[in-house]
């Protein structure tokens, strides 16, 4: 495989403190199996940090930003069993990232890290 982009973001989990308060916000950025999930865990914050700082690192690496057909709450960031993140497209979104790439076989990885206040996310793309 052809790496087609790399990106990378970096958030200070306070800047969503107050945001993921606001069911509003969550529904606009976040689909509902991450709502559910970071809802669960004992450090929502950094859980939705995390996922955020994802989001950010896909649009940098697909090379659009998130304004481009992009839709936050259709990149959802999962775990696997074992733990490993990954990011699962949806929708509008799937559909512009296929176009964008010219294909439909492509690769998505994904690392994400957390320390103290900062959420730190990791994203290449292979087709």
């Amino acid at each position: 495989m052809k790496l087609f982009g790399i990106g990378t973001d970096i958030i200070k989990t306070s800047r969503l403190k107050k945001s993921i308060t606001n069911k509003f916000f969550l529904r606009r950025l976040f689909h509902e199996k991450e709502i559910s999930r970071c809802k669960n865990l004992k450090n929502k914050l950094n859980c939705f940090a995390k996922r955020y700082a994802a989001k950010e690192a896909f649009a940098k690496a697909l090379g659009t930003g998130i304004a481009k057909g992009l839709s936050f709450n259709e990149i959802i960031i999962q775990n696997e069993k074992n733990g490993k993140p990954f990011i699962k497209l949806i929708d509008g979104t799937k559909k512009n990232v296929e176009k964008r790439i010219r294909s439909k076989n492509y690769l998505i990885s994904l690392s994400l890290t957390d320390e103290d206040n900062y959420a730190v996310a990791f994203v290449t793309i292979s087709k």
